[in-house]
């Protein structure tokens, strides 16, 4: 069979376009293929990263939660350790005050005094015999230096005798503190009228 310049020309147009529409359809299919080989790869990188946070989250809350348990339990045992500093104690059952001279000083003025200076820490301070918190006091007798403006406390601790105080305390009203020379207190409370006694009742 002869075939022309024509028919050949022909033949191999038809056999270009056959090929180029392969190629075509090779071309559309790749994209499709990488779509789908991508979106698993997505998903297991998002699983991955909500895991990874989850498990952040999971340690930095069981972190906290054990600093919580150990502080809690620390401050049970330090409750344990000091039970009478929570103790109320009761005025007339436990303890008593007696105000007097309340002329030379009102007792706002020497409520106030007293809060600020040791011995005035409160109740509980005052009647606890703990060695490392407590004052472990039976009684306390201030004196009021009106010239000064001084209060001369003397502190009588458990098991004192006679008149012999444990220690004393000088503070200044005026100043709100205890006096550089607060130390030298032998003289400081001798023909000093008494203005406050607080003892110790229960034994």
């Amino acid at each position: 069979m002869d075939l022309t310049n024509r028919d050949v020309r022909e033949i191999t147009m038809s056999k270009d376009i056959k090929k180029q529409k392969l190629l075509d359809e090779v071309k559309d299919e790749k994209p499709v293929k990488s779509k789908i080989l991508t979106l698993p790869i997505l998903i297991i990188g998002f699983l991955v990263v909500v895991f990874g946070a989850y498990m952040l989250y999971a340690m930095t809350h069981m972190h906290v939660t054990s600093k919580t348990e150990t502080s809690t339990v620390k401050t049970s045992s330090n409750s344990e350790k000091a039970p009478s500093s929570t103790k109320k104690y009761v005025e007339g059952k436990d303890y008593k005050v007696t105000y007097s001279n309340t002329n030379l000083i009102d007792k706002a003025t020497l409520d106030k005094a007293l809060k600020n200076s040791v011995p005035g820490e409160g109740i509980s301070y005052l009647m606890d015999t703990n060695e490392d918190t407590g004052a472990n006091m039976a009684k306390i007798e201030v004196y009021y230096n009106k010239d000064k403006n001084l209060l001369v406390e003397r502190l009588f601790k458990n098991g004192y005798s006679g008149n012999q105080d444990s220690a004393r305390v000088v503070y200044d009203i005026s100043q709100g503190k205890i006096p550089d020379n607060g130390a030298d207190t032998d003289s400081h409370y001798l023909d000093l009228p008494l203005v406050y006694t607080w003892e110790k009742l229960t034994k």
